[in-house]
């Protein structure tokens, strides 16, 4: 099976569209309630390619390159968490929903868990997807930076596979068409700029600033599940249970045999973890 193939027989559409001047790159699947899924550090829409399919069947799937990320637009500025946060709510205004069910993995769970905070009104409820490094360990930091930064400026297969073999607990899972995929992307012109952008947030001063606290994790009022793993190579499931502690009310569960994206890693498994746990905890608003 490859991405594309994965898709071949549902229905779905891939567009652009105007976040408050940033044109976005989305992918849609399904007719239900709306789902966004945000991927990682340097990731793209394929990071869900094997998910959408079967979130489809319970879900108005939609994935996007966030800002400066895949195929959307790359501007000038450091990419944090609240520039990150702004441009998601800036997608759900541009596509007119009101309320929406929230996944992300890594840096996207991390930016879904900033929006919930500051955007709770538009937040069903939501599944972080091995948000990591809750510790800000300097050595987890600087490899991530190293091996991002090293697959655009340096691009060739080795470094990329090298990239994303980082992310799995079975290597074999780094298949030839997401390598291709994903080195399409990084040899994109603007890409070595924006890489630099992208990293920022490995830089301990830039990090802080936006660091897992109860300060704002504690502002966070939906229905939340931690979606941990046993070999993620950020942080352990003791640490990731850090955050179970910072988010009022939120749960946690451990999918077995899975690096840092489980959802690639054990699609079926990952699928049941969130269709089960967000239908299940759905913020039902109070009668008017």
């Amino acid at each position: 099976m490859t991405i594309w193939t994965d898709l071949a027989d549902i229905e779905f559409k891939l567009y652009y569209l105007d976040a408050n001047g940033i044109n976005t790159r989305v992918l849609e699947a399904g007719n239900g309630e709306p789902l966004i899924l945000l991927h990682g550090t340097g990731g793209h829409i394929e990071a869900y390619a094997r998910n959408i399919k079967g979130l489809s069947e319970k879900f108005r799937v939609i994935v996007i390159d966030m800002v400066g990320h895949g195929y959307t637009d790359k501007p000038d500025r450091p990419y944090t968490i609240d520039y990150y946060s702004e441009h998601l709510l800036s997608v759900i205004q541009a596509l007119k929903l009101s309320k929406v069910y929230l996944s992300g993995e890594s840096l996207g769970g991390w930016v879904a868990a900033w929006f919930a905070a500051e955007h709770p009104e538009y937040v069903h409820s939501m599944v972080l997807n091995t948000p990591g490094n809750v510790n800000n360990k300097l050595e987890v930091m600087a490899k991530l930076k190293e091996s991002t930064v090293k697959a655009v400026l340096e691009a060739n297969y080795e470094n990329v596979k090298t990239r994303l073999e980082w992310l799995m607990y079975d290597k074999s899972q780094v298949t030839e068409e997401l390598i291709e995929c994903r080195y399409n992307i990084y040899t994109r012109p603007e890409y070595k700029e924006a890489v630099h952008h992208i990293v920022c947030l490995q830089e301990i001063e830039v990090r802080e600033q936006y660091s897992w606290h109860p300060s704002w994790c504690g502002k966070i009022n939906v229905p939340t599940l931690l979606a941990w793993t046993s070999h993620d190579p950020t942080s352990t499931v003791e640490e990731g249970k850090l955050l179970q502690d910072m988010i009022p009310n939120s749960d946690f569960t451990v999918i077995n045999n899975a690096g840092h994206w489980p959802q690639w890693e054990k699609v079926e498994e990952f699928n049941d973890v969130l269709t089960s746990y967000l239908l299940e905890n759905k913020v039902v608003e109070p009668a008017k």
